[in-house]
C-alpha cells in the first residue's frame, strides 16, 4: 500500500511538473508575453504590483469596457504589434475585428513586425493568418502608410507599448502615420498605455532641428516622461502635425507607478527589450549602441551590460573599466566587470571585456546622465580604440556632444541641456493626460 501511495504521488508530481512545463512552452513559441521575475527594489524590498481589484487599464481595455462606442460606424487600419492586447492577452485587432458596427479593414505593423520577433531592417508585408487581413509593414519599403494602403479606411488606431527614450522607433511610426493622416483627413485615435520610465521625468538633451531622423522624430528629449498619447497631443499642438487625434485614455494609472506596481503583464516590446530594467537602462547603454561597441545584443541580457574585443580582458581592461565606473558612484547603479561572447549582432562570435550593470536603486538612477558617464569614461579610458563620434548618432545633439568630449569630468556634461530643456517641459505640461 505505501509503495502504491508513492507510486500515485511520482505520478501525480510528474502530471504536475509536465502541465506546467507545456504550459511555459506554450508561452515560449508564442514569443509574446513574458513572466518577468520581480526586480528587488531598494533594500531587497520588492513592490508587488495592483493585485487589490483595481489594475491599470490600457486604452483598449477602456475602449472594451465602453464597447467600442467612439469607433462605432468607422472603417479601420490598425497600426500595432505583439503588444497590443488587453489585460487578458487578447489581440487589439482581434478585438477590432469582432467589436460591433466597425469594419476592422488593414493592419500596419512597426519595426520587429506584427508579432515582434524580426530583428532585420528590411520587413515584408504579409498577412495575418487570424484575421485574414493584409499587414502592411512600415519597416521595410516605406515607413509612412502609402495612398494605396489606405484604400477604404477613414480611421488609423495606433496600439503599440513603447518604452519612453527618444531613439525608440516607435514614436516615429506613430508620428509618421500622424502626419499622413493629417494629409488623406483620417481620424487618428491613441489607445494609451504606460510610459515604463515615467518616474524619471523629461531628461537629457533635445535633438536638433537639422538632426531628425527615424530615431529622432522631433526635437525632444532623449528621455520625454509621455505616454504615448501624450506625445501624440504634444505632436499635434506643438510640433503642428494637426490630424484629427483623439486619444483614448488609460484608467488607475498614474506617472509615479513603475511598471510593477501596474498589474499589467510585461510583454517584451522588441526581441532584445526583455524586462523592465532594461527599460530602465536603455536610454543609457542605447546612447553607444552606434559606437564599436557591444551593447548585449547576442546575449541572454541585452542593455544590462556592454563590452568590446578592445576592452582586453586579457589585460584587466573590464576590471579597469567595472573601477573607473564604480569610483564614478553613478546613482543607483553597480558595475561588475565581465566577460561575454555575444552570439549575434556587433562583435558576434568575439571574446568582449566589459562590465554588467546592476541597479540598485532605481529611484536615483539618472540614465541620460549615466551614458554620457559612460561614454566619457569609456574615451579617457580607451582613447581611440573607442568610436566617440558614433555616440552624436544616438544624442542627435552637437552641444552635448561637443561638451561631453572635451568635459574635464562627465559631472558637467548635464550643463548642456539645462535650459532646453526648462523649455521643453514647458510645452510637455501642456499635454500630459495623468497626474
Amino acid at each position: 500500500m505505501r509503495a502504491q501511495k508513492g507510486t500515485c504521488l511520482a505520478l501525480l508530481c510528474g502530471a504536475v511538473i509536465g502541465a506546467l512545463a507545456s504550459f511555459a512552452a506554450r508561452g515560449l513559441d508564442a514569443g509574446q508575453v513574458t513572466g518577468v521575475p520581480p526586480r528587488l527594489g531598494p533594500g531587497g524590498v520588492h513592490r508587488a504590483g495592483r493585485d487589490d481589484g483595481g489594475p491599470v487599464l490600457t486604452g483598449i481595455d477602456v475602449l472594451v469596457r465602453e464597447e467600442f462606442k467612439s469607433l462605432r460606424n468607422l472603417r479601420i487600419g490598425l497600426i500595432t504589434n505583439h503588444t497590443g492586447v488587453d489585460r487578458f492577452g487578447r489581440r487589439t485587432a482581434d478585438l477590432l475585428r469582432n467589436a460591433p458596427d466597425t469594419k476592422l479593414v488593414a493592419l500596419f505593423s512597426p519595426e520587429h513586425g506584427l508579432g515582434g520577433l524580426l530583428d532585420q531592417a528590411d520587413i515584408k508585408d504579409g498577412v495575418d493568418r487570424r484575421t485574414g487581413l493584409r499587414i502592411h509593414s512600415l519597416y521595410g519599403k516605406t515607413r509612412r502608410p502609402l495612398p494605396e494602403m489606405l484604400r477604404g479606411i477613414d480611421t488609423l488606431v495606433f496600439d503599440i507599448q513603447d518604452i519612453g527614450t527618444r531613439f525608440y522607433t516607435y514614436i516615429s511610426t506613430m508620428g509618421y502615420a500622424m502626419e499622413v493622416a493629417a494629409e488623406h483627413k483620417l481620424r487618428f485615435v491613441v489607445l494609451d498605455r504606460p510610459n515604463p520610465i515615467s518616474r524619471l521625468g523629461a531628461a537629457g538633451p533635445l535633438a536638433d532641428a537639422d538632426r531628425l531622423a527615424f530615431t529622432a522624430y522631433q526635437t525632444i528629449p532623449l528621455i520625454h516622461g509621455m505616454t504615448i498619447g501624450e506625445l501624440a497631443r504634444l505632436f499635434k499642438h506643438e510640433f503642428g502635425v494637426d490630424c484629427d487625434l483623439q486619444v483614448v485614455p488609460m484608467a488607475g494609472w498614474k506617472r509615479s507607478m513603475w511598471w510593477d506596481e501596474t498589474g499589467l503583464t510585461w510583454v517584451n516590446p522588441s526581441p532584445n527589450m526583455r524586462n523592465p530594467t532594461q527599460a530602465l537602462l536603455y536610454p543609457a547603454v542605447g546612447q553607444l549602441e552606434a559606437s564599436n561597441l557591444s551593447v548585449g545584443r547576442g546575449t541572454d541580457q541585452p542593455f544590462e551590460r556592454f563590452g568590446a574585443p578592445w576592452i582586453d580582458p586579457s589585460r584587466g581592461g573590464h576590471r579597469t573599466l567595472a573601477a573607473a565606473l564604480n569610483a564614478a558612484a553613478l546613482p543607483g547603479l553597480r558595475f561588475a566587470p565581465i566577460v561575454f561572447t555575444p552570439t549575434a549582432s556587433k562583435h558576434k562570435g568575439q571574446r568582449c571585456g566589459g562590465v554588467f550593470i546592476t541597479v540598485t536603486d532605481r529611484e536615483r538612477v539618472r540614465p541620460a546622465e549615466a551614458g554620457m558617464a559612460l561614454a566619457w569614461h569609456l574615451r579617457h579610458l580607451f582613447g581611440k580604440a573607442f568610436d566617440h563620434d558614433a555616440v552624436l548618432n544616438m544624442i542627435r545633439n552637437a552641444e552635448t556632444h561637443r561638451v561631453w568630449t572635451s568635459a574635464k569630468a562627465p559631472s558637467a556634461v548635464s550643463e548642456a541641456w539645462t535650459e532646453p530643456l526648462r523649455q521643453f517641459e514647458v510645452k510637455r505640461r501642456r499635454h500630459l493626460l495623468y497626474r
